[in-house]
């Protein structure tokens, strides 16, 4: 039997496109994982310094709970 003319084409073979689906899907959840950790601010620990806004020594994990 001869082989067709489209069997070569991309858009025929399913491992392209399970890459593009498994492509696709990483970059939807990494916008996921951004928009929910842009939801949910992060309280400042009372440190006495920082570097590029880290925190170099230890603060109280309980003085954000203090009023």
């Amino acid at each position: 039997m001869p082989p067709s003319k489209s069997g070569g084409r991309w858009y025929h073979q399913p491992i392209l496109w399970l890459g593009i689906a498994v492509f696709v899907a990483s970059m939807l959840g990494c916008t996921w994982i951004i928009v929910a950790g842009a939801r949910s601010a992060d309280t400042p620990l009372q440190t006495s310094r920082t570097v590029f806004g880290v925190p170099t020594t230890a603060g109280d994990p309980h003085a954000a709970d203090r009023p």
